[in-house]
């Protein structure tokens, strides 16, 4: 009985710490993912993020899911600050988009499939689809490559169709391809690494924090509960081992005629 009540505990225990703990991560086959420094508990990094992202996502991606003035409650900033960085749109009368209205973008889908050849995905739970990882290694891992439309690839989503929009950061960096040989004895060549042959306005260390703080946002954007999730979720815990506590010393005083 004892046992069982243990391993019972046990289990919901690391039930619990796998379910918060899980991210989905997804690239092409043998595409390395960096790991994204996210720390949305930091709030001037998300800011910094908030900014990043309406300066270079916000006029094509969509953010229905979450509000203006959510994000300044948020992020400690004041509803002027945030209409000033991120509101850039009118409504149907020609008035300011409100404070309190889903951030989507004037951008219709006919222009977007004319424009992109596709619709542009909305990025409200991109981060929560693709994971952290995932973005802030896509981000990095544009390319020169003149046959595509827009003048670059990606190594981790190959002849995708968004344009490189964080090249004046990053600068223009070409692939560095390698042969290998694959299992079925047939050469390939894959991409090694990534060379810098335009400079950008970052250095590595600048951009990549750049690139993580927009990364932070879009982890924030796709759950900004998560930080009240998990400190609930440490209570929870707290209690269930306190219950377990008193629910093992009520077994024992049930069960001390049987054990004796």
């Amino acid at each position: 009985m004892k046992k069982t009540l243990l391993t019972l505990f046990m289990s919901s225990l690391l039930a619990c710490f796998s379910l918060a703990g899980s991210v989905p991560a997804f690239a092409e086959e043998g595409v390395h993912l960096d790991k994204a420094p996210i720390n949305i508990s930091d709030k001037a990094s998300l800011r910094r993020g908030a900014k990043i992202f309406a300066e270079n996502c916000f006029s094509c991606h969509s953010a229905k899911f979450m509000r203006f003035n959510r994000i300044a409650k948020d992020l400690d900033m004041s509803k002027s600050d945030v209409r000033k960085m991120m509101i850039f749109t009118r409504d149907a009368k020609g008035a300011p988009t409100k404070i309190g209205a889903v951030m989507k973008v004037a951008m219709d889908a006919a222009y977007q499939k004319r424009a992109f050849g596709t619709t542009v995905p909305d990025l409200s739970v991109e981060a929560r689809a693709r994971g952290a990882d995932w973005l802030y290694t896509y981000l990095r891992s544009f390319y020169i490559d003149p046959s595509r439309p827009t003048g670059a690839n990606n190594a981790v989503f190959p002849k995708v169709g968004m344009p490189n929009i964080l090249w004046k950061q990053q600068g223009l960096q070409k692939a560095v391809y390698k042969t290998i040989v694959q299992e079925d004895g047939v050469k390939a060549n894959v991409i090694d690494h990534m060379e810098i042959v335009v400079p950008g306005n970052l250095n590595q260390v600048q951009f990549d924090k750049y690139t993580a703080d927009l990364v932070n946002f879009m982890v924030y954007l796709a759950e900004p509960i998560q930080n009240v999730r998990r400190s609930m979720g440490w209570k929870v815990l707290g209690f269930l081992v306190i219950l377990f506590v008193f629910a093992y010393m009520l077994k024992k005083e049930y069960w001390k005629d049987v054990h004796h």
